[in-house]
């Protein structure tokens, strides 16, 4: 039996909940089940999960792990939005979409 964490996903004022292999791609999973990272400009046009473009950004209301990738790091220090493609899902996790995003989001509140 595969072990599973589970997501709580807040999309604007909508709840979803994902129950995710433990080690799965945070970017993957999200996709996987119809639930776009990416900004209205960037959802055809983005580096496929390299953590090259940024734009794949995420907010964090629980569950958040350290970044590892250079570019998450400085996306943590910075406050700005997380790289859903370098992190994997090793606990249960919150996270906030953000819908208001062109191409990395806004800086939190």
């Amino acid at each position: 039996m595969t072990q599973t964490h589970e997501l709580t996903i807040l999309i604007d004022d909508e709840t979803r909940r994902l129950s995710v292999p433990v080690g799965a791609n945070l970017r993957r999973a999200l996709l996987e089940a119809g639930i776009s990272p990416y900004g209205a400009v960037t959802r055809s046009v983005n580096c496929g999960g390299r953590g090259l473009c940024a734009t794949c950004g995420v907010q964090f209301e629980a569950g958040e792990p350290e970044p590892i990738h250079w570019h998450d790091k400085l996306a943590k220090a910075g406050g700005y939005p997380r790289l859903s493609c370098q992190i994997s899902v090793d606990r249960p996790m919150t996270i906030r979409m953000l819908t208001d995003k062109l191409l990395w989001g806004k800086l939190p509140r």
